[in-house]
């Protein structure tokens, strides 16, 4: 195992050798050499980096792990070993940037680290030229989606956000449907989640006890671009998601999903505002639970509406059309318009009308959508070819949705209404958003 000390890297050098690699075409994936494409029957070169959780998960996935996985790259062996013993002859490493920097054979990177390192990780690829996947949400702040999605387009690169209900027959049903007309004109929408409190914690105090780091553990590594602080097993492993230096609480977790058929299907874009009704909020952790309210402006034929967002436990009102004995799931979405109701399952699920009866009596529409090949496997196809477009959920889409999400953020986190200029990037009305819109890194982990 390579465990090159991070502190021997320059990051100026590093940094500007990754520049130059990008832009000047001297270290390039063979996608981008002579011969224009990878052809269809060779192997993509794949490397992980974060992969003793959903990133292993996405490594062991099919599509991915039929190609060549030549590296892997994790800050806690021990927890990565699963996936260490499922690829026992890809180079090992424990910081990504000695790999890239070390391996100029890689065409793509899977990412599925915590939050926080989605952009610095993700930025570092494709200034390297490889093309990337990175898990949800792809960023922990606004501007770093923003940054991500310009130099996604800058490189011509292939990407991929792994929101895996993207790729399925429930988007694209409750979008058909919709654009039929099967509820008229959508007024309203309501989204929610159970999570948090079943999977991770909130509403938590910084612990002041005093534990050893695990040795197998590179906990520098681990806090990445975030503020140095004492380790404790509360941020890792997979407990980090609801404290803010390292996640981005239920909306990067759980509404990237259940939100995703609102603003495919109804082409949301960005709110004009967002605010939050939530339990008491502490000084470093999202709270138990929180309703977040979002305004769009009209947008063609649709006219303004409100989205809400409901999590730790809460849930929109019962539908008056849901029979009785039937219940809301712990995880969904409800479009309400002027013609009726429509009920969709969680990760995008497939779409009912209320009642059952209509639902009973419907005509299906024309399925006019193209459907995906499987979410892993667009992408992997889309960098084989070095086709961008073909990757659905690619920082074109993913990049202007997660910073839509990360409003509502603002808005939980500041307590206030949050009037929100998407074009500026800024809150009109809240100067002290800037903070949370963009933040600072520790040397050596930036953007």
């Amino acid at each position: 195992m390579n465990k090159q000390d991070s502190s021997s890297i320059s990051r100026r050098s590093f940094l500007r050798r990754a520049t130059v690699a990008t832009f000047a075409f001297q270290v390039v994936p063979r996608s981008v050499l002579g011969r224009g494409v990878i052809p269809p029957s060779e192997k993509l070169n794949v490397a992980g980096i974060g992969i003793g959780g959903q990133g292993g998960g996405v490594l062991r996935d099919p599509a991915i792990s039929s190609q060549n996985i030549v590296a892997l790259c994790d800050v806690d062996w021990k927890y990565a070993d699963r996936t260490a013993k499922t690829f026992p002859d890809a180079e090992k490493f424990t910081d990504y940037r000695v790999m890239l920097e070390k391996l100029k054979n890689v065409d793509a990177v899977v990412i599925g680290t915590p939050d926080h390192m989605h952009a610095p990780i993700t930025v570092v690829a494709l200034r390297a030229g490889k093309h990337v996947y990175v898990e949800k949400p792809m960023a922990h702040t606004i501007e770093e989606a923003r940054a991500m999605t310009r130099l996604a387009q800058k490189t011509g690169l292939v990407t991929q956000m792994g929101n895996n209900g993207h790729a399925s027959e429930g988007l694209r049903l409750t979008k058909e449907w919709i654009q039929a007309g099967a509820i008229g004109i959508v007024k309203e929408v309501h989204c929610w989640s159970d999570r948090p409190g079943k999977f991770w914690k909130q509403d938590l105090d910084r612990p002041t006890e005093t534990v050893p780091i695990p040795e197998t553990l590179d906990w520098n590594l681990w806090l990445g671009a975030a503020p140095e602080r004492p380790y404790n097993p509360c941020y890792h492993p997979r407990a980090w998601r609801g404290w803010f230096d390292f996640g981005t609480g239920a909306m990067g977790d759980m509404a990237i999903h259940n939100m995703d058929p609102a603003f495919f299907a109804l082409d949301l874009g960005a709110p004009v505002a967002a605010e939050c009704q939530s339990s008491p909020l502490k000084k470093e952790t999202y709270p138990l639970w929180q309703i977040i309210t979002y305004e769009f402006a009209a947008k063609g034929k649709r006219p303004a509406l409100k989205l809400y967002w409901y999590d730790g436990g809460k849930k929109p009102a019962r539908p008056a059309e849901l029979e009785a004995g039937r219940e809301l799931d712990d995880n969904g979405i409800l479009f309400i318009g002027d013609k009726g109701s429509m009920l969709c399952g969680g990760w995008c699920g497939a779409p009912r009308l209320l009642p059952e009866s209509k639902m009973q009596d419907f005509k299906r529409p024309p399925k006019t959508l193209p459907r995906s090949i499987g979410h892993r496997a667009e992408w992997v196809e889309a960098c084989k070819a070095h086709k961008p477009q073909n990757a659905k959920a690619g920082f074109a889409y993913s990049g202007p949705y997660t910073e839509a999400l990360l409003v509502g953020n603002l808005a939980t986190r500041l307590q206030r209404r949050i009037e929100w200029d998407a074009a500026k990037m800024r809150a009109k009305n809240c100067p002290e958003a800037d903070a949370l819109i963009r933040k600072h890194y520790r040397d050596g982990f930036g953007i």
